[in-house]
């Protein structure tokens, strides 16, 4: 009786770990794609700026967790570079798609991603509509209501 009593413990101890582990900000849907996702790390507000120029290709890159990525190619007057948006199941929601030879207007963080320049995307323009993906701090716009509260 002693030894199923303590098993019985240990089955809602372990049970009350994972449900703290799982109802932590940004771990649902998506992967980790919150405060802890890697382009969340990344973003710097004191690197952010705005960059127009045609979007060359647009890619689902594999992520970390359950979702993939989508990014596209830039292509300025300066350069083409990476410019990162979010989550694939996050972007398919959202009215606002760049696609291949559009023109559009970035603001994000200019960071170095795997030794190459890249750019998070906070906002993209396209056609006179907005696309919001992040807010000034970096916090992704699917991480949900809190997320990031806590972020240094």
């Amino acid at each position: 009786m002693k030894k199923l009593g303590i098993a019985a413990l240990a089955g809602l101890l372990s049970l009350a770990l994972v449900s703290g582990v799982l109802a932590q900000p940004g771990m649902g849907r998506g992967g980790g794609r919150g405060p802890g996702d890697p382009s969340s790390r990344m973003y710097n507000p004191a690197t952010v700026e705005t960059v127009s120029g045609t979007v060359e290709s647009v890619v689902q890159a594999p992520g970390k967790g359950a979702s993939n990525g989508v990014h596209f190619t830039l292509k300025t007057d300066k350069e083409t570079i990476p410019v990162h948006l979010g989550p694939a199941w996050y972007m398919e929601k959202q009215e606002v798609k760049p696609a291949a030879g559009d023109k559009v207007e970035v603001t994000g963080s200019r960071v170095t991603d795997e030794g190459k320049p890249a750019i998070i995307a906070a906002q993209v323009k396209k056609d006179g509509k907005t696309l919001n993906l992040r807010d000034v701090n970096g916090v992704p716009a699917w991480a949900g209501k809190g997320a990031g509260k806590n972020r240094r």
